[in-house]
């Protein structure tokens, strides 16, 4: 993730991670990416069905039960397992996570064995009670998807009546206290509705907005010809930096951050020494502490069947499961050798990220997203949008 809002527009400082030891027993949610230990944040699928059928959907969803998914006591143990391993956080996601029975008896095991609990979701099922019940179950947060206003989002949805119901999903949960925020996943069929996006925030008080880039997994394999090229990545990056610098002047505080390509960290710090900015050098600093793409290191996934994953994209390699081996014990035995390479890979880089000065903030970016387009886990990440020259030259 890199945080618009807090680099950009200076909300955060190298000194807020560093007075908590960058440890991320001890950081606030907002702080947690700049921690040393990189403890993993667990993406947890508690189940595959969906009552929606977005077009990118990575795990293929469905209206239709599915079978193998955890049981609630293989469940618990799966998640008595994460606090003894200091696990912070804990994200359920789906499918649409809202449709399992046992959600709310699973948050709450989560927030009794020391993990915040957050949870990703379509928005059209929080009711009102649904969402004072996310309150009580102690959710710190709630990340709804949106791909558009209306019509674009209900075409990107495949459902009629989504938006409006996110819409009022959201409602709900800022009545309820609960906090939430937009996911957002930029291609060419959405691109033109970033400006609606940010207007949207502003009138309905939204606090957070996450604008994910195009990972190509899933269904969101056959929009691989739709994600941005390089020109119009970088127009997208700029006009979502400017954005949220217009809000921030006029002294409304949003949280804005981009998803799924460190080559933004980048991007973001050049143009800032491009305009002179006294915060250049802070910035690079809190980029060097985030670290760049972190699948396998500090993010996991764990599927609906109890399969381990370097990320919630990567679904063709698994490294063990659940129900056999606690997910610490999975997630650090490196004899494993995809493991082990995610865990140190700027030596193994090749093509574009390999020549790459910027290998520590970018970390040689979606490693998935260029073994889909190359066939090869090394190879450059080909959502890169940097020029040859900016991958060339150090500036600090």
């Amino acid at each position: 993730m890199i945080g618009i809002s807090k680099l950009y527009c200076g909300t955060v400082e190298p000194s807020d991670a560093l007075r908590y030891e960058r440890n991320s027993g001890k950081l606030p949610s907002h702080l947690l990416q700049f921690s040393r230990d990189k403890k993993p944040v667990v993406v947890w699928n508690v189940g595959r069905r969906c009552n929606l059928r977005c077009v990118h959907c990575y795990s293929h969803s469905r209206d239709e039960n599915y079978s193998g998914e955890l049981t609630t006591k293989e469940a618990e143990k799966f998640i008595d397992g994460l606090g003894e391993f200091k696990t912070p956080v804990l994200l359920f996601s789906g499918g649409e996570p809202l449709m399992r029975p046992d959600l709310y008896q699973l948050v709450r095991r989560a927030r009794s064995a020391g993990m915040r609990a957050v949870i990703s979701t379509n928005g059209t099922l929080i009711t009102e009670r649904v969402a004072a019940e996310l309150k009580d179950i102690g959710l710190s947060y709630v990340g709804i998807s949106l791909d558009g206003l209306r019509d674009v989002n209900d075409r990107f949805r495949g459902v009629t009546g989504a938006y409006d119901n996110a819409l009022a999903g959201i409602r709900n949960c800022i009545k309820a206290g609960v906090k939430v925020g937009l996911r957002f996943t930029i291609n060419k069929r959405n691109v033109g509705e970033v400006p609606g996006i940010f207007e949207l925030l502003e009138s309905e008080n939204i606090p957070r907005v996450c604008f994910y880039h195009l990972v190509y997994a899933g269904r969101g394999s056959k929009l691989r010809d739709e994600d941005l090229d390089a020109v119009e990545c970088r127009k997208t990056v700029d006009q979502i930096i400017d954005l949220t610098a217009d809000l921030h002047k006029r002294g409304i505080q949003k949280e804005v951050l981009t998803v799924d390509n460190h080559a933004d960290g980048v991007y973001l710090y050049l143009r800032m020494l491009r305009e002179g900015s006294p915060r250049a050098k802070a910035v690079l600093d809190l980029l060097k502490m985030n670290g760049g793409n972190s699948s396998g290191i500090g993010i996991g996934c764990v599927s609906w069947d109890g399969s381990v994953y370097a990320d919630q994209f990567w679904r063709h390699h698994s490294f063990g499961n659940v129900k056999q081996r606690s997910f610490a014990d999975i997630w650090t035995d490196t004899s494993e050798p995809l493991m082990a390479g995610l865990k140190d890979r700027k030596s193994k880089l090749t093509g574009k990220c390999g020549r790459c000065v910027w290998q520590d903030i970018c970390n040689g970016n979606f490693r998935v997203r260029a073994e889909a387009v190359h066939n090869d886990v090394w190879a450059e990440d080909p959502a890169c949008f940097l020029t040859e020259e900016e991958i060339s030259t150090r500036a600090e």
